[in-house]
């Protein structure tokens, strides 16, 4: 099965033809870095992260850029009430976002440029679209027309009239159309500058994800991304000055994950955003949540949907972490150790390949991780009952290896269950809690030896009163919380 997406372009869902066979160029938006990430950024990054990882999966050469927007008036602000330099607090913020990634499981970008690095490149798409009488100069700013792009509005789907009568844009006397977007700003007193051919100044925003992807993946590529939050304006201007300026179509397919909802106690549904102040950082949450759990979470939603944020939800995600776990901690206290988390790729002969068709036809289809973790769970349970048969006949063994083998391998697709078991269980004792529960592990077990049975319950009993419940295999004692 071919894999097919939905693309905000056509609004319709369509197949993935490569521009050039074999190879895909992707594109996804990335952070203006003024301020630790929050759920809404882990939404989209995971939510790419798959999709890249299943383009690999499925045999092709993926290259996929996503940008660090590194200078905006938002940093410049931000900057300024810390009193440190911008440089600074970008950089602060751009090691903050790969703290926080690598603890999602979210693989690097193959390149992740910076705004401040490519202002030559956004020099020459500014020239071209002058040239071509889509751009012009004005009190030290460079505009672009946007009466001048018949196209304007063909992702967003509404008409220029429409656009200009309903437009929530800021008033400026030295525009032709309101809605006309800033390709580079004058130079301000106090504010870091750049030389240009219009004077000192810096970059508008929009500009600058046209002049790294060209940079990265030429003047047309395969598919572009990013939050439902940016179809209006950012990637509607993108579209407008980058076809404006090369002459032809641009990119060819659109992706967009849905917005992050909050769940009151009231089931009242919010969208989630820093200006009603209800956003949770990653950093936050995962003092609380292991990563993986936050991940599961995002994937337990189709990327197009809303994903509904509740401390309840979390948790259901940190318990279906638990059964995959579970089942890779039962095969390994009957096999010993585990395989690697390698990726499955769609070419590859693999033993109970009916397991790895769903999972793949479920991921062809607009990248269903839904459905796709449902084989997943569906497979757990085939783990957990050949770990539990009492059969030690060759057969059973070599199909329980195989069923252990397939688990992690499409897990590490989704990037999940690639950790150790007994470690997942134990995540999150401090040092003085696990030396605590070893002590009492420990004297259990020298009462079961001395027979003291009693002694021994009333251990295990102590510790399920704190949430600890104890495991007892063929390779000692084990404890997970409860």
């Amino acid at each position: 099965m071919a894999i097919s997406f939905y693309n905000t372009l056509t609004r319709r869902k369509e197949p993935f033809v490569p521009r050039v066979a074999g190879k895909a160029g992707i594109y996804v938006c990335g952070m203006t870095v003024y301020d630790h990430c929050h759920i809404g950024h882990a939404r989209v990054m995971v939510s790419f992260d798959v999709i890249v990882r299943h383009l690999r999966a499925s045999g092709l050469d993926v290259t996929f850029v996503r940008n660090f927007t590194d200078i905006d008036d938002k940093i410049l602000r931000r900057a300024q009430e810390l009193d440190i330099s911008w440089q600074t607090l970008a950089q602060l913020h751009i090691d903050g976002f790969h703290e926080d990634m690598a603890a999602l499981g979210v693989a690097r970008a193959d390149v992740e440029p910076k705004a401040t690095e490519h202002i030559a490149e956004m020099h020459v798409i500014i020239q071209r679209l002058e040239a071509r009488g889509l751009a012009y100069a004005a009190g030290g700013d460079v505009y672009f027309a946007v009466d001048r792009f018949p196209d304007y509005g063909k992702l967003s789907g509404k008409p220029l009239d429409e656009l200009q009568s309903g437009a929530r844009v800021e008033v400026d006397e030295r525009k032709r159309n309101p809605l006309d977007f800033v390709l580079w700003k004058g130079a301000k007193p106090g504010e870091p500058q750049w030389e240009s051919p219009w004077g000192p100044g810096r970059p508008g925003w929009h500009i600058e994800c046209s002049a790294m992807s060209g940079r990265y993946l030429g003047e047309s590529f395969d598919l572009h991304g990013g939050g439902m939050d940016l179809i209006f304006p950012h990637h509607e201007n993108e579209i407008a000055q980058s076809e404006g300026a090369c002459g032809h179509g641009w990119v060819n397919g659109w992706l967009h994950n849905g917005f992050v909802n909050v769940v009151a106690e009231s089931g009242e549904r919010v969208k989630m955003s820093k200006s009603l102040g209800n956003f949770r950082t990653i950093r936050d949450l995962l003092a609380v949540f292991p990563g993986e759990a936050l991940r599961m979470f995002i994937l337990n939603s189709h990327y197009r949907s809303p994903l509904d944020f509740s401390g309840e939800l979390l948790e259901t995600a940190r318990a279906g972490m638990d059964r995959i776990y579970g089942a890779l901690r039962a095969a390994q206290e009957r096999l010993g150790a585990l395989p690697g988390a390698v990726p499955l790729t769609a070419a590859e002969g693999v033993d109970q390949p009916e397991f790895a068709r769903r999972f793949f036809e479920a991921m062809d289809d607009d990248f269903n991780t839904p459905q796709a973790l449902a084989v997943v769970f569906e497979l757990a349970r085939e783990v957990n009952r050949g770990a539990a048969q009492p059969s030690e006949a060759a057969d059973a063994r070599a199909l329980l290896e195989k069923l252990t083998v397939l688990l992690r391998r499409l897990g590490a697709n989704l990037g999940l269950g690639g950790g150790d078991p007994v470690a997942w269980f134990q995540a999150g004792a401090s040092d003085n809690e696990s030396e605590e529960i070893a002590s009492w592990i420990a004297r259990r077990n020298a009462a079961r030896k001395a027979r003291e049975f009693a002694e021994a319950d009333r251990i295990r009993r102590l510790l399920a009163e704190k949430g600890i419940l104890l495991e007892d295999g063929k390779d000692g004692t084990t404890w997970r919380r409860g």
